[in-house]
């Protein structure tokens, strides 16, 4: 029994530690070099609709936004 709590403990340090990097970095996540490309959906995405970038020029858009006080956007609205 103390094997199971001494890896639940472990596991929880390791992602508590995941945690706190991520907080303390402040850079939003990134995918995986897989994605939807991988898949062949990467033409479907409904905001750039697979250019590159598209993605590229909203995201430095909302950059520009995020000065407002607003905490989300609707991405249908262009």
């Amino acid at each position: 029994m103390t094997v199971f709590i001494f890896a639940f403990v472990v596991m929880l340090l390791v992602v508590t530690g995941m945690a706190l990097g991520a907080i303390v970095q402040n850079k939003p996540l990134k995918g995986s070099c897989g994605g939807l490309n991988t898949l062949g959906l990467k033409e479907g995405c409904e905001i750039c609709g697979g250019d590159d970038d598209e993605c590229k020029k909203e995201q430095e858009r909302q950059q520009r936004l995020s000065k407002q006080a607003d905490l989300a956007y609707d991405a249908s609205k262009r």
